[in-house]
């Protein structure tokens, strides 16, 4: 048997016709930059979120950046994220001028320690980025009382996280703003590049749009030097279909994670991912973690089952980030986890007999290994 990490094949086929469709009326109206069907999803996601705004973007890297920007975030600054997660989080943050600072993840959660968080604060600290890293979101409260403490506002990097939930209320809608991510990948996958951001706050919502098209407030009339960060009608029209199926995807997710703990839970060299307590996690990634991550990944390649890494290097050991001086130490925790992290396939589409396929291999791999 063969299991593929993802099978978008498998994702879009039952919604073909609709998609198909949708696509169509934009092509008969010619709203391709914009427009309706963008302002339309964006309703329907801040409503899905319990926001009061969300504002389509051209990824998820935009939205994090346009964000940043319109907290008023710039050259000189701080901000402060944590080094386990992609390279977008890091990359936003320099764009605007300002410097990353990092801090070490819970062992537990994989997201931003909050213990360690007050000791980076700095008077140039603008900001605080975590991230809500696999679907698992952050442990707002006492980051956001901190925040509230030092007066700096907290951005939510909600990229891999659509739709989980802390204590009850949605990703997106626990800090001043929510940056999404669209990538076709994620639980809430666009046909192509597309992002978003979410916020309760008008004013934000306002200089967002600004900056995504040119720092226009109106035609021609440049406000601000903003970017060409629009997101695409097809996309908007595309997203606006595949939200009624997210809940729904969402379950099927963490039954696969029931599934998953319950066949490995008995193997011992396994670390399973934990959901924690405050939380509903959604599993955009299923990272178990691993001793001899790569021979066990190179195994698993080699009996048909396609894993992943999420992620091999912490920002703060990159070549990108080499001139902010950090060294194999810095954050212990990051750097064991991306030694040890390997992602299992999970999609909403696996089947019990795939689960159970990989859950077996895996277990006879790393007797192997052992």
């Amino acid at each position: 048997m063969k299991v593929p990490f993802l099978d978008l094949k498998a994702h879009h086929a039952p919604i073909r016709e609709e998609l198909d469709a949708a696509i169509a009326e934009v092509v008969d109206c010619g709203a391709f930059a914009g427009g309706p069907y963008v302002a339309a999803f964006e309703k329907d996601f801040a409503a899905y979120c319990g926001t009061q705004y969300a504002v389509g973007v051209g990824n998820g890297t935009d939205a994090l950046w346009f964000a940043l920007l319109a907290i008023g975030v710039g050259a000189g600054d701080e901000v402060i994220t944590v080094p386990s997660t992609f390279m977008a989080t890091a990359e936003a943050i320099s764009f605007t001028g300002a410097k990353p600072v990092f801090v070490d993840i819970s062992p537990d959660t994989y997201t931003m320690d909050p213990a360690l968080l007050e000791r980076a604060i700095t008077p140039r600290t603008k900001a605080i980025v975590p991230v809500h890293l696999f679907g698992q979101v952050a442990d707002m409260d006492p980051i956001l009382a901190i925040a509230k403490k030092h007066n700096i506002p907290v951005l939510e990097d909600a990229c891999q996280a659509h739709g989980a939930q802390y204590k009850g209320k949605r990703a997106g809608n626990l800090g001043v703003a929510g940056a999404f991510s669209f990538y076709p990948g994620k639980n809430l996958g666009a046909l192509g590049e597309a992002g978003g951001t979410t916020t309760n706050d008008a004013g934000l919502a306002k200089q967002m749009q600004v900056l995504r098209d040119h720092g226009q407030q109106a035609k021609y009339h440049h406000s601000h030097i903003g970017w060409n960060g629009r997101m695409d009608g097809i996309q908007g029209a595309v997203l606006r279909v595949k939200l009624k199926g997210l809940e729904k995807g969402n379950a099927a997710r963490r039954e696969h994670a029931r599934q998953y703990a319950e066949l490995l839970g008995d193997c011992a060299e396994v670390v399973l991912p934990k959901e924690a307590s405050y939380g509903k996690h959604v599993y955009h990634v299923y990272a178990i973690r691993v001793k001899n991550r790569d021979a066990v990944l190179k195994a698993m390649t080699d009996l048909g089952i396609s894993c992943g890494i999420h992620y091999p290097v912490p920002v703060h050991l990159t070549g990108a980030y080499a001139s902010l001086g950090f060294g194999r130490g810095s954050f212990p925790v990051a750097e064991k986890c991306a030694d040890e992290f390997l992602s299992l396939p999970m999609f909403p589409e696996l089947t019990r007999e795939q689960i159970a396929f990989v859950a077996q291999v895996l277990k006879d791999v790393i007797r192997k290994v052992k």
